[in-house]
């Protein structure tokens, strides 16, 4: 069975939601949001996104400008360029790559790291994981 690919071609602009359940490469102009929750990704070379980006696996080698939350992975290749936010588990950035923002790699049902224990003794209960977490001080 052939896999299918979808290209969008570098004279291409697309604003408003693109959604796809299949494997996508854009090489034109995407503004808004894009949402590839199972497949993979690709912006390439001439590819310029403006958008908050939903995928399973990001591969950039062109620009992103905006959060990217990846489920798998996200890839900045060689002369990629990000500027936002990106949330995987998995990150890597190449030499020569440009990136500004935030990462966050935690992992679904990771550990939380350890808490210190309050002063005085007192046990504090387990965190449930998802749940926030406060601590009164000078009680």
């Amino acid at each position: 069975m052939e896999k299918d690919i979808v290209n969008i071609g570098k004279s291409v602009v697309i604003k408003g939601e693109l959604n796809g359940s299949e494997d996508l490469t854009i090489e034109g102009h995407v503004e808004g949001t894009i949402q590839l929750r199972e497949h993979v990704l690709t912006i390439g070379p001439n590819g310029k996104i403006k958008a908050q980006v939903f995928a399973k696996s990001v591969i950039v080698l062109g620009e992103v400008m905006g959060n990217v939350t990846a489920s798998d992975k996200v890839d900045i290749r060689d002369n990629g360029s990000v500027e936002g936010d990106l949330i995987s588990p998995r990150i890597a950035i190449a030499e020569g790559a440009h990136f500004k923002g935030t990462i966050d790699m935690q992992r679904k049902g990771a550990p939380q790291p350890a808490q210190a224990k309050p002063a005085g003794g007192q046990q504090q209960a387990p965190a449930q994981p998802g749940t926030p977490q406060t601590q009164r001080v000078g009680v």
